[in-house]
């Protein structure tokens, strides 16, 4: 199964894509993790390392799909 991460900062647009993506996405191909770096700040460097730039994120993969636009890595570091 693969693994999917969906990354977000808690934001009104984060946690909305959080909620469309969790219904859309395919449990039965994807194992789905969902990390909000404002509570789990030591994770920051993970999704920096595999390519997100802003948040809100999913990342299948190695393919990181940017989802609308709630804040960028440097907002969340802040």
């Amino acid at each position: 199964m693969t693994k999917a991460i969906f990354y977000h900062a808690g934001c009104p647009v984060c946690v909305n894509a959080e909620d469309r993506i969790t219904e859309l996405i395919d449990r039965d191909r994807y194992q789905v993790e969902i990390v909000h770096l404002g509570e789990q700040r030591g994770r920051i460097a993970e999704a920096e390392a595999a390519g997100v730039k802003s948040v809100p994120a999913l990342l299948l993969g190695h393919d990181v799909l940017h989802i609308n636009f709630g804040a960028s890595l440097a907002d969340v570091k802040g």
